[in-house]
């Protein structure tokens, strides 16, 4: 079962309608989802497009679709598909492509939102979040049902889109709820009917069983929850190991420990870009290099963060990947320094090849800024105060303020693939050069 599941035969009885709400007495947890968010929030601004089929997705040849509305879901499109398979399926499809920033943004409000009934809130991704609403049903005056459909009104009438919510006792329960109540539905599974719910649906709706272990799982003759909820450990234990026997057989009898994790720290931070075309030669890949690494160490910044590990990730044009990592002396958030460690990376494991896909990540992240050894020797140039510099610049006038002088003179991939929500696109004409600014000095020491 994928994120978006159609309701099951029978289980109406689970969803929310205007005379009939399930008891949602100690459902606590909600997971909402945004429908078809990309695709939604472009709609906003082209109310003509709402009843036809329209796909959010790069122009490239490599480019897969981000977001695909529900009429265009009909034909087969889905995310993550090629764009060229999409084409194919949906041929009168509207293809849009994303809007830079914009689902950031819309993100954060309904976030927000959110946070205002509860503040035990786990966002997944930028449309997607579990709440634990069980402090706040004395404060708001509501049940978990109440407060789905609060949630539901103030997104709608605060930024114009949709989303579906799931109520339940644990978390997967919720989520799995959310997923058959879309379109801009809720389903609420009663505590005391989660075993009700469950045991019917096929093993891929637990967490955890992937294409490789639902094969393992049919060949011992087990389909539905119930069969794992009956079959013996051992037998499961020597299907799919010890660790992931023990999980799935507590998932089937309706058992999840985890809570809502708030403020969760992020481990690592990334970019990546996938070129139109295989690339060689190294200037061109450096430069993507470097354009990754700008990406990574503004958000970096934007977040109070620095990391100790600079990685890469690099897809061969036969499909191979690979990566390659090594950890600095010290933190980092300079975009300098991790495309300098990039550079390296990559000359050592992939020099000659052909490439198809270049990403650039910094991991061991932690919000303190370790001592900066100084020196009476001639000092450095000051990167990091010229890359805030640019920050500041880029926040008032723009992203293509401010950039390297190396990325000066046009895109060697011009259409860039498939951008990441939020990647800067378009714009490749810079106004300013990025200087280190020259070292201060003083009369004392």
């Amino acid at each position: 079962m994928g994120r978006n599941a159609a309701l099951p035969a029978g289980y109406e009885r689970f969803r929310v309608s205007a005379g009939h709400t399930p008891d949602d007495t100690g459902c606590g947890l909600l997971h909402v989802d945004m429908d078809a968010f990309f695709a939604a929030v472009e709609l906003r601004t082209r109310p003509e497009l709402v009843d036809r089929p329209v796909i959010v997705a790069g122009a490239g040849p490599r480019s897969v679709v981000t977001s695909a509305n529900y009429p265009a879901r009909e034909y087969g499109v889905r995310a993550a598909m090629p764009v060229a398979v999409a084409r194919r399926l949906c041929p009168h499809g509207v293809f849009l492509p994303p809007t830079p920033g914009l689902y950031g943004e819309v993100s954060k409000g309904v976030m927000a939102i959110f946070r205002e009934l509860t503040p035990l809130v786990e966002p997944l991704s930028l449309d997607e979040a579990f709440l634990d609403v069980s402090g706040a049903l004395r404060r708001l005056g509501e049940t978990p049902a109440g407060i789905a459909a609060l949630i539901r009104r103030r997104v709608r009438a605060e930024h114009g889109i949709t989303c579906s919510v799931g109520v339940a006792s644990v978390k997967f329960v919720a989520k799995l709820a959310s997923g058959m109540a879309k379109p801009d539905g809720v389903l609420v599974v009663p505590a005391g009917q989660t075993l009700e719910f469950l045991h019917p649906l096929p093993i891929s709706a637990l967490w955890g069983v992937g294409r490789k272990t639902e094969e393992s799982l049919r060949r011992l003759g087990l389909a539905t929850v119930a069969d794992i909820a009956v079959a013996p450990l051992p037998r499961l234990r020597k299907a799919v190991g010890n660790a992931s026997a023990e999980h799935l057989h507590a998932l089937a009898h309706g058992r999840d420990e985890r809570g809502v994790v708030v403020g969760s720290p992020e481990k690592s931070l990334g970019a990546e870009h996938t070129f139109d075309t295989d690339q060689r030669e190294p200037r061109v890949l450096e430069r993507e290099l470097l354009r990754l690494a700008e990406r990574v160490a503004a958000s970096l910044r934007r977040r109070g963060l620095r990391g100790r590990t600079v990685s890469i990730k690099v897809r061969f044009a036969d499909f191979r990947t690979i990566t390659r990592s090594r950890t600095l002396p010290s933190a980092t958030d300079v975009a300098r320094v991790i495309h300098a460690t990039a550079v390296v990376l990559l000359t050592e494991a992939a020099a000659g090849a052909d490439v198809r896909l270049l990403g650039v990540r910094v991991e061991g992240l932690t919000g303190e800024a370790e001592p900066e050894q100084l020196t009476f020797d001639q000092p450095a140039p000051r990167w990091r105060d010229a890359e805030v510099a640019a920050d500041v610049a880029r926040s008032k006038f723009g992203a293509a303020a401010v950039r390297p002088a190396s990325l000066l003179g046009g895109n060697p991939d011009p259409s860039r693939g498939n951008p990441e929500p939020g990647e800067t696109l378009g714009q490749e004409t810079a106004t300013a050069q990025l200087k280190p600014p020259a070292p201060r000095t003083t009369g004392r020491f």
